[in-house]
C-alpha cells in the first residue's frame, strides 16, 4: 500500500501536523489502526506527565556493558539491559 503525507490537526494544542508516509508506514507495521490525534510535541508532552516523577536509577547494561537508567532500583539478581540490548533480547 502506498502512503501519502497527511495534513492532521492536534486535539491538544490545535496546530497542524504532518503525518508522514513513513510514520503511517510504521503505525500499520506495529498494528496501529488508527492516526495519531496530538502533534509529536504534545505527544511527547503528555508521555512526560503520564510518566509523572518517576524515579530512575543509572545501571550498567549486562549485555552491551553502557550505563543506562532504568525506572527500577537493580538488585542484582537479574540481568539489566539498556533500551537497544532489552529490545534485542526480547525480540531474539
Amino acid at each position: 500500500m502506498a502512503y501519502q503525507d497527511q495534513v492532521l490537526k492536534c486535539k491538544e494544542c490545535g496546530n497542524e501536523f504532518t503525518w508522514t508516509a513513513s510514520e503511517q508506514e510504521f503505525y500499520a507495521q506495529k498494528g496501529f489502526q488508527n492516526a495519531p490525534q496530538r502533534c509529536p510535541s504534545c505527544r511527547q508532552a503528555r508521555k512526560q506527565q503520564l510518566r509523572g516523577n518517576r524515579q530512575m536509577h543509572t545501571a550498567v547494561c549486562a549485555q552491551c556493558g553502557k550505563e543506562c537508567e532504568v525506572p527500577f532500583e537493580p538488585r542484582g539478581d537479574k540481568p539489566v539491559y539498556c533500551n537497544e540490548c532489552y529490545q534485542q533480547h526480547k525480540n531474539g
